[in-house]
């Protein structure tokens, strides 16, 4: 197993980033979050979980250790694969997915693409023990990004988990508002959290 790899940044996609290690460039698929906080030629260090398929080897990257963890103890369950489990993580980090299978939100869970309100509850009672206790902070650091970058990286996330251009244009306006608003106070609009914001805004759409 790759436990992780640590190395420059060597190029970014909007659901991919390439690592070079010892003069191979290892290609990672991450979460816009994660995603967001690597900058092509800066040093990054990447949690690892390797998923082999019959015609595939394809290496799966996280802030850290409990994104992975909590990414693999997601596909213990009947019809999780690594693409929703990591859709989840998008949409919802860690200890948010240990809160809302512990007090069985299924409102939560139907937030994430692909998770219908049948499927959400089928979920909560695979996993609810499974997933262990809040722990009362999110484990994975809020992570800055500049604000003229915001658009076009919620943007390309949005696309990335699936949505149709037209719908990633009606969930970045949504969110204008808001990330304007932290700019105006001198902060950074967080990527992570806009993403979350606006799967709400699309989920509610529907």
């Amino acid at each position: 197993m790759i436990a992780f790899v640590s190395g420059p940044v060597a190029a970014l996609a909007p659901d991919t980033a390439v690592v070079e290690v010892g003069g191979i460039g290892m290609a990672v698929q991450c979460t816009p979050n994660t995603l967001s906080g690597l900058r092509v030629g800066q040093q990054a260090r990447l949690a690892t979980s390797l998923v082999v398929r019959e015609d595939s080897l394809t290496l799966y990257g996280f802030a850290d250790d409990d994104e992975r963890q909590t990414f693999e103890l997601l596909q213990t369950a009947s019809g999780v694969g690594p693409r929703l489990a990591q859709a989840m993580l998008a949409v919802h980090t860690p200890d948010a997915l240990r809160r809302a299978f512990a007090s069985s939100d299924e409102k939560a869970l139907t937030a994430v693409p692909g998770i219908g309100k049948k499927g959400a509850q089928k979920l909560l009672l695979e996993l609810k023990d499974r997933l262990g206790e809040p722990v009362g902070s999110s484990a994975t650091a809020a992570v800055s990004t500049p604000a003229a970058g915001w658009r076009d990286q919620l943007h390309a996330a949005l696309v990335g988990l699936g949505y149709a251009t037209r719908e990633a244009d009606e969930a970045v306006t949504a969110v204008a508002p808001q990330a304007e608003a932290v700019a105006a106070e001198g902060g950074t609009p967080q990527v992570g959290q806009l993403l979350r914001a606006a799967l709400q805004t699309l989920n509610r759409a529907r």
